[in-house]
């Protein structure tokens, strides 16, 4: 234990601090800096989709934030854990890296778990490189275990044991006093080394400072830049001097060591021997009122970066936050106007949310009621873990940055944990998918909690299950999704019942089909990919299994197992064929044309005859590239090898692999895409290839934004939108680690790329549709097709300033094909590559995959199905003329 004689006294004092103007510190990797001028975001919406219970006092709340970039209007989702302070049975505490102690890291998901959080979040900054310590204060259950750095515009957040939060900004003072009565004063309690702010010198320099048991490792710290001297301090009695080195221990359970450096250093020599007492007093100044607050009346402190909010505003930031930049995951923590609720807010940047801007996540805060709040460690960094009602454990509640279930390790967090005693039966939760494809099944369970919503055993829970509309059924073991829309799973145990909302995804909740294959070779015995991705109108993305789809053929037999379409066969005479994908009548389409789109091996490292080197950027970068054998289950081949060394040097910095010098190797000519083969090193760089083409523009193709992965995973990059001009060369690949959020990423690393493929262009299709010109009249049952009149059975008519006609006259005219679906009201036309449904009375269609909307919508006359002319004219490529005078169309191809 530290302190006075036996026991160090703790104190914290709250004082008003002023405001400097500060260099960026590069060895942090984040700058300093004054108040700077506040920003307002763009407008925005923000709207809360659920609630649920964690525990007695802890709520998670997720919400929609929809603001406009560019014009274009973008949705962000952000989970927020309400901690209500003045609830007895929940508390706030820091998460530790392993085991509770410095120089260790890990996953918040791990933090939780080991510490039994019910919910938990990343917390302060740290500097990578170092040893993993936070910056700031840390204080856990009532110890200081972390003083703050000598850093300009860095905020903590605390809670008091009585519930009072506090946002504020905290300096370090203390001093040791020898046994002879002299004094020193100390810099700091268990830091790693750092450039200080203002004065910028090395933190440790002619300094004195205290590392107790809870820093695990031997050195204290690494990286000093001066020699250290060493006291051992054991119940306030010194065991050890070392001097002019460090002790070669960790520090004992209970004890602490002094490690001085230069003046300080001396003073030890010259006031200190082995067995004299030694006591250590230090306090925590905050920029406030100046009185004293004994950290044992503290539940919690956490270090933090910038001040966001202050008096329910948008305030300016008290650091500068150039190198926090762009839309990413955030990490925050604040607290209401009353005082009585913590926010723990945690925002997602994946693929269902667009990740928010600093000023952005201000202008969330305010939305929710954050009275005063800061900004935590964000975005690699960025990791929310809660508890489901009657889980045992917090997991991962939305997918990282680094995408998927990948996780940062992390030198701390902030905690919610539950002191509830065990309670009676309250009801019980239901687990399972909260989405499901029509046509899926999927099985469910239940497991209870009690009244202060912790988890129970389950043995007395045996629930039968129902549906609780007609959008789901049970069919005695599993669920199975009937229709689109909202669907209830229902469960009942001792008289209790409990249910969960389910979304059966349908044809109107679809933006866009896109297949994973859009052209092919119409050839049979060829198989391609076919999973499609869903676009959903609220942005997220879903994949559907071919399975899952219903197939129509045209020029072709071919049949679907798993993710492959086989060819089987192509029908006599045909050029062009079709497979049309269907998921609850929404439609997509793939184009299979003759003699094209073959993939073919472009490079296996197996017989390489051109040079392979190494350059970095900036030179600072190293390392070397080679042809080797491959990793793990590559072995028996080669592959192309890039180990990088980005320790040095500042900015972006650039690993390449480069191709036959600075020639680069030739791509085949028209390809539309390309596999490659690549071992990652879970670096989360981004990897890109880049290609000069015979205009001499340079083209980059990124294989990968991040590299979040370990061992050999193939990519498929799509090379058509990139307009690359023919002959082109691939020059190099490389590796890159930009300037924001560097220190996220690893600096040095080793990747692996084999079996490259291109797939060439698929021939043009050949299209061959009647041309000429068809005339009608409103209200006349007469056509002219290319000077001929003939009968038609349904006049066009005039409806809302358009008009109308059947479809059979168009397709009977110029080619293609027109179906009706009687049961669903609609009308498919084929034509020319273009693939369109319209249904009757909605003003919404489809064109090869897509939704669009038009101002007019297919109509029933007399039993006769009749479409918008110009709309379905111009989306199939005619061109349409109005004669207001004789009220006459005129169509022409």
């Amino acid at each position: 234990m530290i302190g006075k004689t036996k026991t160090m006294t703790k104190w914290i004092a709250l004082t008003v601090a002023g405001v400097l103007w500060i260099q960026p510190v590069v060895e942090l990797g984040i700058p300093a800096g004054t108040l700077l001028s506040t920003h307002t975001a763009s407008a925005a919406a923000t709207t809360k989709l659920d609630e649920s219970t964690i525990t007695s006092g802890a709520k998670l709340l997720q919400y929609r934030y929809q603001t406009s970039r560019s014009g274009k209007t973008v949705n962000i989702l952000a989970d927020v854990v309400q901690v209500d302070l003045q609830n007895p049975y929940v508390n706030l505490n820091v998460m530790t890296g392993k085991n509770g102690k410095f120089t260790t890291r890990q996953s918040v998901e791990g933090m939780a778990q080991e510490t039994g959080a019910v919910a938990g979040v990343n917390g302060d900054y740290f500097n990578t490189s170092a040893e993993g310590v936070p910056m700031g204060a840390q204080v856990s259950n009532g110890v200081l275990m972390s003083s703050p750095s000598q850093l300009s515009g860095m905020y903590a957040f605390g809670v008091t044991k009585s519930g009072t939060p506090m946002i504020e900004q905290f300096n370090f003072t203390g001093k040791v006093t020898a046994e002879d009565g002299s004094t020193f004063d100390l810099a700091g309690i268990n830091q790693a080394s750092y450039m200080t702010e203002p004065d910028k010198t090395f933190s440790h320099t002619n300094k004195m400072y205290i590392y107790t048991d809870a820093w695990k490792a031997v050195e204290r710290p690494a990286n000093s830049s001066t020699t250290p001297t060493e006291v051992l301090v054991q119940d306030g009695v010194i065991k050890q001097i070392s001097l002019n080195k460090g002790i070669n221990q960790t520090v004992p359970a209970g004890a602490y060591i002094l490690r001085a450096h230069g003046t300080a250093a001396k003073f030890i020599q010259q006031h200190m021997t082995v067995g004299q007492k030694v006591t250590a007093d230090y306090a925590l100044q905050v920029k406030s009122t100046g009185k004293t607050v004994n950290p044992s009346d503290l539940e919690v402190m956490i270090g933090g970066h910038t001040i966001l909010v202050d008096q329910g505003k948008a305030t300016s930031f008290s650091r500068s936050v150039s190198a926090l930049g762009g839309n990413r995951a955030r990490t925050a923590v604040g607290y209401s106007q009353d005082g009585r609720y913590a926010y723990i807010v945690a925002v997602e940047d994946n693929n269902n949310s667009a990740g928010m801007s600093l000023y952005e996540l201000q202008s969330f805060m305010t939305s929710i009621g954050v009275w005063k709040g800061l900004n935590l460690d964000g975005g690699g960094s960025t990791t929310l873990v809660t508890r489901p009602l009657g889980e045992d454990q917090a997991d991962l509640t939305f997918e990282t940055e680094y995408g998927g279930t990948t996780q940062r390790s992390v030198v701390n967090g902030l905690g919610v944990y539950t002191s509830a005693p065990q309670g009676s039966v309250k009801g019980f939760s239901i687990s399972g998918p909260k989405q499901l494809l029509l046509g899926q099944t999927a099985t469910y369970t239940a497991k209870g909690y009690d009244t202060y919503y912790n988890p129970i055993k389950n043995d007395a829970i045996k629930p039968t299950w129902k549906a609780g509309n007609s959008n789901i059924k049970w069919n005695g073991t599993q669920f199975q999704a009937l229709k689109s829309g909202t669907a209830k799973v229902v469960a009942t145990s001792n008289g209790i019942s409990t249910s969960m909302n389910v979304e059966v995804v349908g044809a109107e909740a679809i933006q866009s089909l896109t297949p994973a294959t859009k052209t092919a070779s119409l050839k049979a015995g060829t198989t391609l990919s076919v999973p499609v991705t869903a676009t959903l109108k609220n942005g997220s993305n879903l994949t559907i299994a071919p399975e899952m789809l219903k197939w129509e053929f045209v020029g072709f037999k071919g049949t679907v197992k798993g993710d492959q379409l086989t060819i089987n066969s192509v029908n006599n005479g045909t050029d062009v064929g079709y497979a049309i994908a269907r998921y609850d009548g929404f439609s997509t389409m793939i184009v299979l044309t003759s003699g094209g789109a073959a993939s073919s091996t472009w490079e296996d490292f197996e017989n390489v005859n051109y040079g392979i080197s190494f350059l970095g950027n900036p030179s600072a970068v190293t390392g070397s590239a080679t042809v080797t054998q491959g990793a793990d289950d590559h072995s028996n081949s080669k592959a192309l090898q890039l180990s990088y060394d980005m320790t040095a040097g500042t900015g972006k910095k650039y690993a390449y692999v480069q191709l036959n010098g600075t020639a680069g190797k030739a791509l085949t000519a028209g390809s539309t895409a390309m596999s490659v083969d690549v071992y990652g090193d879970q670096s989360y760089n981004w990897l890109r290839g880049e290609v000069t083409d015979a205009n001499g523009k340079t083209v980059y193709i990124d294989l990968a934004k991040s590299i979040n992965w370990k061992g050999w995973k193939t990519l498929n990059v799509d090379l058509s939108g990139l307009n690359i001009a023919y002959p082109a060369k691939l020059k190099r690949f490389y590796v890159v680690n930009v300037e924001e959020g560097q220190d996220e990423r690893a600096a040095t690393g080793m990747i692996q790329l084999d079996n490259i493929k291109l797939t060439g262009t698929a021939q043009t299709p050949t299209y061959t549709n009647p041309t000429g010109s068809l005339a009608m009249t409103v209200g006349k049952k007469t056509a002219t097709l290319n000077g001929t009149s003939q009968s038609i059975d349904a006049a066009p008519m005039l409806k809302d300033n358009a008009t109308y006609i059947p479809v059979k006259y168009i397709v009977d005219a110029f080619g293609g094909q027109a179906n009706w679906n009687q049961s669903s009201q609609r009308v498919t036309i084929l034509r020319s590559g273009q693939l369109m449904d319209l249904t009757v009375g909605d003003k919404a269609f489809v064109v090869n995959g897509k939704r669009q909307s038009s101002s007019v919508a297919p109509v029933v006359v007399s039993g006769r199905t009749l479409v918008p002319l110009r709309l379905v004219s111009e989306q199939l490529g005619l061109n349409v003329k109005w004669d207001q005078t004789t009220k006459t169309i005129t169509i022409q191809s």
